[in-house]
């Protein structure tokens, strides 16, 4: 059983598992599925808007496929929750990579 129905499997009896999915998010990527990932992610931060990890893979996936406006935003919600959460690390590794994509 590869790591993507490893994961799948381990969802059905947790399908709100932000770690579960966050982690088949980036199986997903690591196979370019970023269709899949980008659904994902946003299911998380929807569900879950603390889950601060997910916005930055968020964003890069948007960054990558062309949706500058789109990272932006995502990158921007990021720094706030992760500002809230008082996660600094969190907070400078998404203005660094925001700051990157808008100068």
């Amino acid at each position: 059983m590869n790591r993507i129905e490893q994961l799948n499997e381990f969802l059905k009896s947790t399908p709100t598992d932000n770690f579960l999915r966050h982690a088949l998010a980036l199986e997903y990527i690591k196979l370019g599925n970023d269709a899949d990932a980008k659904v994902l992610f946003e299911n998380i931060l929807q569900d879950s808007p603390d889950y601060v990890g997910s916005y930055y893979h968020l964003a890069k996936l948007l960054e990558r496929n062309n949706n500058k406006e789109q990272a932006i935003e995502w990158y921007e919600k990021g720094m706030a929750a992760a500002k809230k959460a008082n996660d600094q690390h969190s907070y400078n590794e998404l203005q660094a990579a925001y700051e990157d994509l808008v100068y």
